[in-house]
This record gives structure tokens, sequence and C-alpha cells, in this order.
């Protein structure tokens, strides 16, 4: 019989099941107590009168396991400083969606060398995503494959569906089963409309298939995700945040029936790809939140060790350490500058 499937598959992998890898890496009680404080105080950002800011900062993408450990105990110490006024969210983003080609995250080729081994690197990001917990940061990350949720999902704060992704059923409907607040980023050419889709979507009972703890695939139920809310990291026609921008979202917002919350993403099209300018986005947001626009809640913003970017594929040894392999991002010194920044440029808010 003339063979019909499988004509391109090259090998299939067995990988652990979810239940086996959490299991061999789990969760202490003092780790899931965290997350859930985490997840309610930003709950309350989202739709409550809280006015802390909400920070979700940090590498563009986790390559390197020993410089983000040292990215993570910096940003810890400071963010116990700031808590007063900011709730500061380390971005563990270990999935990257790749326009055509290019290394896509952590999980997907955690020995950067195109080995592509999966169950290692779903091994990783789960032990790297306890070590931040451990430290008293809330944990950020996108969520791109539809079954690594799975793998990890437990040990992340706040989630993050991509602009690549907002308009896809798949990624809607796997948000409507995430126990996490989650942000929708608009579209790549700017439309708002499609995130504002995808919360209410995400946000009702849904049936798709997907895999459970086991393994095994399932029809998976849910009862929607009340969580949701809108990223706004610019498009093709630029920015999206200033106040005519926000007044925009605000309006959408209101008449979709949705809660008047928005992030500002700092990064991407808001900066015109790029990471020095970010520091000036996160200011003008600050002027609005300061004129008294209640609608921010907070902004995200692409930091590393070292400033910028460098070119990969290279070989391992050759790669700078704290520097991004993906997006490039600001250094730590004008991180840390600009928390306290932000943290002193609040004090009206808390007089």
């Amino acid at each position: 019989m003339q063979k019909t499937s499988d004509i391109n598959v090259v090998e299939t992998r067995t990988l652990p099941s979810p239940a086996a890898l959490l299991a061999e890496l789990p969760k202490t009680e003092a780790q899931a107590d965290f997350v859930v404080r985490a997840r309610r105080a930003i709950h309350r950002l989202i739709f409550t009168d809280d006015k802390r800011f909400l920070l979700i900062v940090g590498p563009c993408s986790i390559h390197d396991l020993e410089s983000g450990r040292d990215y993570a105990r910096r940003l810890s110490a400071l963010a116990r400083e700031v808590s007063d006024r900011v709730m500061v969210v380390m971005r563990v983003y270990f999935e990257k969606p790749r326009t055509t080609v290019g290394w896509k995250g952590l999980i997907m080729d955690p020995h950067l060398d195109g080995s592509h081994d999966i169950a290692a690197g779903l091994r990783l990001a789960r032990s790297f995503l306890r070590d931040v917990i451990d430290l008293g940061l809330p944990t950020a990350t996108e969520f791109l494959d539809p079954i690594t949720p799975q793998y990890m999902a437990d040990l992340v704060c706040w989630g993050a569906i991509g602009a690549r992704t907002t308009e896809s059923q798949t990624h809607r409907q796997m948000a409507s089963g995430l126990s996490m607040p989650l942000g929708f980023k608009n579209g790549t050419d700017g439309s708002l409309q499609a995130a504002v889709n995808a919360i209410r979507a995400a946000s009702q009972p849904q049936t798709f298939l997907g895999i459970n703890l086991e393994g095994s695939a399932s029809a998976v139920v849910t009862r929607g995700n009340p969580d949701c809310h809108v990223v706004l990291r610019g498009g093709a026609a630029g920015p999206n945040y200033s106040p005519r921008h926000i007044a925009e979202v605000e309006a959408a917002l209101t008449k979709a029936a949705l809660a008047r919350s928005v992030v500002v993403d700092c990064s991407h099209d808001n900066s015109a790809k790029k990471p020095e300018l970010q520091p000036d986005v996160l200011r003008a947001v600050l002027d609005q939140v300061a004129a008294g626009n209640t609608s921010i809640m907070g902004a995200m913003v692409e930091s590393n060790l070292v400033a910028g970017n460098q070119p990969f594929p290279q070989p391992k040894e050759k790669l700078r350490r704290g520097v991004s392999i993906t997006d490039g991002c600001i250094d730590w010194a004008t991180t840390e500058s600009l928390i306290r920044e932000l943290h002193a440029r609040l004090a009206p808010r808390f007089a």
C-alpha cells in the first residue's frame, strides 16, 4: 500500500508526559503559594483601584541560564525596594515565534546547536522558573506551542499571547484554560480589534484538542479565563501608546464590555525596534499616568545584563555573556535607573 502520511517526517521523539516531568521537578508548597499570591496581585491591578504599576521586565529570551540567574538576583533585590509602588515581574521567555526561520527558544533548542533536545529544554525551563520564584520574583512568559503549558504553566504568574498568534483560534482556546492573568498583544499590523476579539473569546468556555497530564490526546473543556487584557506593542504604522491611541483602546474595550486595562510594551514597534528608546516610551506612558489616566496598568521592557544583541547562530564559545541572541535590550545599569525613576514618579499617586 502506498504511504500517505508522515511522508515528510524524519523522526518522532517520545517526550516525558507532563505528569512525569512535574513529578521529576515538583513545585514546593511555598512556590505554589507564591504563584497564587502573585496572580491575585496582578488581578487586583487589572480589575481594582490598586495604584501600583505592573512592570514586566527582563531578557527578550532566556538562552544562558547562568546569566539569567544573575539578572534575576539583581532584579529581585531591586523589586523588593520598589514594591510599595511597583510590582516587578520578570520576563522568563522560553519560546520565540519566528517570522521565517531562526532560534525558536530554550525549550526547542536548549543546547543552541540545532539538536532540538526538547525534553532537556522543558526540564531546563521548569527548573529556571522554580529558581526565579525562589528569589521572590513573579514570572512572565509567552505561550506559543499549545502543549507546553501542561509542562510549566503552574509556575507562571503572568502570560502573554504574541502579536503573531493573537488571531489564532488555537491560542485563544488555549488561553481560555490558562490559570494566570494573560495579555493579548495587538497584531503586527497594529490592529487592535484582533486583541479585543481574542479577550472576548478567551473569556468564554471552550472545547478543543489538547493533551492531559498523562500526555494522552484529549478534548479539553474550559470555563474561560476572566483575567485577560490588552498589550500594546505598536505595529506597521508605528507606535500606539500616545494619548490618542490609549483613548481608542479605552473606547474599544468599553464597547466590548471589557475591563479598561492596558499594558504598554515599550519594545517592538513602540520603540521603532531600537531598544535604547524604551526608556523614552516608558516616560511618555508615565506622563499619561501623571495626567490622571487610570487605564494604563503597566508596561513591558526588554532588558538584559548588557545592552543590544548579538548575531546567532554562531559558536557558543563566542557568545558574549549577558547579551541577547534575539531582540536587543537595554543594559542592567539603565534598567536599574529606569525602575528607580518609575518608582519616584509614581509617588504622587500614593500621596
